[in-house]
């Protein structure tokens, strides 16, 4: 990689000590190991709007779907003070060019997901979203985002990584210039990727590129993100991957010997029963490319979406 990829990220999980107790909730994954590929921004929403360390928590009280954000003892009400903030701190980020954000579980200025609000009801529902978390989603619709928990799972940690890696590289090609040519070439070196998520995106991505000299180009590329981040938030699955290694399969028809078709083959069922894992026959299928020297296989981001050393297609 010549430069590492720009992630917002909760900054307690960097090790800083700015939560409520004065402590932190550093996240191991994130500093020792994906923090080798990405420089953090890290965001305190309530440090940040003025609160300080050691302070009282916070709580989300009311309507899930527009939570007030409270104090959990003393009841004062921050609500518009932190929807201000967020909305300030939200334009001030957008200089940073982030290509996801890695936000707190169940936190109420930043939870992404099933944030407990008290209602009138009694127990606290897990419908919620941090105060934060959801002016940043609205302000930047097409960033991937996620959260520490969640991270975890092998499945979603691989979703969330190809989607930043995906975005960077399409960052790089904004930054050229926006012609035909440029489009053509991201497209077809993610083809297989995007199928490996989605493969009605990826006919609906081909047919907008193929028909793309008829849209004007601003159009065109933001069409084109915005199905681009639509297919890589869904998740790959076990069939479509299959579907994927057989089609990059039918590139070597003519060149795989009887033996070594027989062994791919082999390979792909011990991944379609999943007693190997993804990475088994993708690395047979980069020898191969590298044997038979097939140029068009060889540019498939598909094959090497991101570093090895993060090993996520050991896990899925």
């Amino acid at each position: 990689m010549d430069q590492k990829i720009k992630l917002g990220v909760s900054a307690c999980l960097m090790g800083e000590l700015v939560r409520w107790n004065g402590g932190h909730s550093r996240d191991r994954y994130l500093t020792d190991i994906l923090g080798q590929y990405v420089e953090y921004v890290p965001v305190c929403p309530e440090v940040e709007c003025g609160m300080g360390v050691p302070r009282e928590t916070l709580r989300l009280v009311g309507d899930p779907d527009h939570p007030n954000l409270v104090t959990s003892k003393t009841n004062i009400d921050h609500t518009q003070r932190m929807i201000e903030w967020a909305r300030k701190r939200a334009k001030e980020l957008e200089k940073e060019n982030l290509c996801g954000f890695v936000f707190k579980k169940n936190s109420p200025s930043s939870g992404l997901f099933r944030v407990p609000v008290r209602t009138s009801k009694g127990m606290p529902q897990k419908k919620g979203q941090g105060i934060f978390a959801r002016v940043f989603t609205e302000h930047f619709p097409l960033v991937p985002v996620e959260e520490d928990g969640r991270l975890n799972d092998a499945k979603l940690r691989e979703t969330f990584i190809e989607q930043i890696f995906t975005l960077m590289r399409w960052r790089e090609t904004l930054s050229k210039k926006k012609d035909m040519g440029n489009l053509i070439d991201f497209h077809t070196r993610h083809k297989l990727l995007i199928m490996s998520h989605s493969p009605n995106h990826s006919r609906l991505m081909g047919k907008l590129v193929a028909k793309g000299k008829a849209i004007p180009m601003e159009d065109l590329f933001a069409q084109y993100e915005t199905l681009l981040m639509g297919a890589l938030g869904l998740q790959t699955t076990l069939k479509k991957h299959i579907n994927v290694l057989q089609h990059i399969m039918g590139y070597f028809k003519n060149q795989l010997s009887p033996d070594e078709k027989q062994e791919l083959l082999e390979i792909i069922d011990r991944y379609r029963q999943e007693y190997v894992p993804l990475i088994v026959p993708v690395t047979l299928l980069n020898h191969y490319v590298r044997k038979y020297k097939q140029p068009y296989l060889a540019q498939q981001v598909y094959l090497n979406p991101h570093p090895i050393a993060l090993k996520l297609r050991n896990h899925v």
